[in-house]
């Protein structure tokens, strides 16, 4: 018998932006399927149309495209199994709702207008309900397609009482729940359109998903949508249940608390090979204290074994130094192309320039403000470096500077460490206080990229006439 093909999905909300959580569970899904030989389904998950964000389709496919995740279905390619976005499924999962009161699986409940409204605005609690439509568990079903065509109503599944449901998950181990505590879900509501935990059932069987990776957070849906399964006698998808996101305070990363847009991240100026490498170590991680990967050693190592159980935490600290490693490793052409976004006026910014401070900087978003000095005609000293500069020392190390500075200047073969130690040999200074001098006259800082570099690229005109601007009479 041949084993089936491993399929796997990644199922977004348009309800907003693409968070960082979902571009982690996208990835995962990603290196597997990769890695053996499988096929990625994109399918929007569009049946809550109260909360459809215009433009947040498009928008989840250029963040997932950008990140480099391939799929093999979706809507914006097609695909043996679609349509791939839910609101146009919907005779499909009549089909099969229709199927499950047939079975005596399912029961539909008859909303008047005024309870509806009850509902949506909480005067009539979720709980409430449940305890009250379990009057229509018994109906016959030779009217009830009648009243169906009537009424409105709402459809619930009949979950099993009296059992233990032992599940067996791919991260989590072996988790048991009481079927006696769960409540009859909705899974087709009185606009028509199914629930999250029937749409995705029926979507997950006929599309031939292996393998479901998602989120803790849908854990406790786990007995609802075996029960669908067992409803319609079909083999469930293995499941695997992804660690939460944490603050550093343990708490859950929250939209409503941080930023967690990934389209937020890009524009700060974090690279795709680093949120992808600190978000794939989010929850995973091989033995050994490896941490650069490429996105081909990610699916080559990746596998649920090494998935923790345990939530994450999102480091920004540890993000910026992912991110400053691939800035520093990168050449000067991609960084150049990485660059032209955030450069107001791109052309002025030379190779020289990019290469100056990109050993000093986090982000892409730095580049411009690290460089600004660069194109300063004068450097503006704060009191307490003007009254370190105006002090008989420094002017006599900057007198100095600038006489042996301009017997040596030649840009293509300029030492400022040869000057620096003619200087001291002729002032009794400290090089200590003959760097710290210099570099605050021609930068306004007391640290930064290389002062032979930045020299470099003023040229010994602009170095000139900075000196000189700070040499009192």
């Amino acid at each position: 018998m041949n084993e089936k093909k491993t399929r796997l999905r990644f199922a977004p909300s348009p309800t907003g932006y693409l968070h960082v959580g979902g571009l982690r569970t996208a990835l995962y899904n990603f290196f597997y399927s990769q890695k053996n030989n499988g096929e990625l389904i994109l399918r929007i998950e569009d049946t809550d149309q109260n909360r459809l964000v215009k433009n947040a389709e498009q928008n989840l496919i250029s963040m997932l495209e950008w990140s480099g995740i391939k799929f093999d279905e979706g809507p914006h390619i097609g695909g043996e199994f679609g349509p791939y976005r839910q609101s146009e499924r919907l005779s499909i999962y009549k089909k099969y709702f229709y199927k499950l009161i047939e079975n005596n699986h399912a029961y539909p409940c008859f909303y008047s207008s005024e309870r509806l409204k009850n509902l949506a605005s909480g005067k009539l609690s979720s709980e409430d309900a449940t305890i009250e439509d379990a009057i229509f568990k018994d109906f016959d079903l030779n009217t009830i397609w009648d009243e169906m065509d009537k009424e409105k109503f709402v459809v619930r599944l009949k979950i099993p009482k009296n059992e233990e449901l032992s599940h067996n998950d791919l991260i989590k181990g072996i988790v048991k729940f009481d079927l006696n505590l769960i409540n009859d879900p909705i899974i087709i509501k009185s606009d028509g359109f199914p629930t999250y935990h029937f749409a995705n059932v029926v979507d997950d069987h006929l599309m031939g998903i292996t393998h479901v990776i998602r989120g803790e957070e849908w854990l406790p849906s786990i007995p609802k949508h075996i029960a669908l399964y067992k409803a319609f006698d079909w083999e469930p998808p293995l499941f695997g249940h992804l660690p939460l996101l944490l603050n550093n305070d343990k708490t859950k990363l929250s939209k409503r608390k941080n930023d967690v847009s990934v389209a937020s991240y890009i524009k700060k100026g974090y690279t795709k090979e680093a949120l992808i490498n600190f978000l794939a170590l989010l929850g995973w991680h091989e033995k050994g204290d490896r941490e650069i990967y490429s996105l081909d050693d990610l699916i080559k190592s990746f596998s649920f074994e090494r998935v923790s159980k345990s939530g994450a935490v999102f480091d920004t600290q540890k993000l910026n130094s992912f991110n400053s490693h691939y800035i520093k490793n990168y050449n000067t052409e991609k960084l150049q192309d990485l660059l032209s976004p955030f450069f107001e006026e791109p052309s002025k910014y030379t190779k020289a320039m990019i290469d100056l401070v990109k050993d000093k900087v986090d982000n892409l978003g730095d580049f411009e403000g690290a460089l600004e000095f660069v194109f300063q005609d004068s450097i503006s000293l704060n009191k307490s470096d003007l009254e370190y500069v105006n002090t008989e020392n420094c002017q006599f190390i900057l007198k100095n500077f600038i006489k042996y500075f301009n017997k040596n200047n030649e840009e293509n073969n300029f030492q400022i460490n040869n000057i620096i130690k003619e200087v001291q040999k002729n002032t009794d200074s400290s090089p200590k206080d003959i760097w710290k001098t210099i570099r605050i006259v021609l930068t306004g800082h007391h640290h930064g990229p290389s002062l032979n570099e930045i020299i470099k690229i003023y040229g010994p005109e602009k170095t000139n006439t900075l000196l000189n601007s700070y040499v009192t009479k």
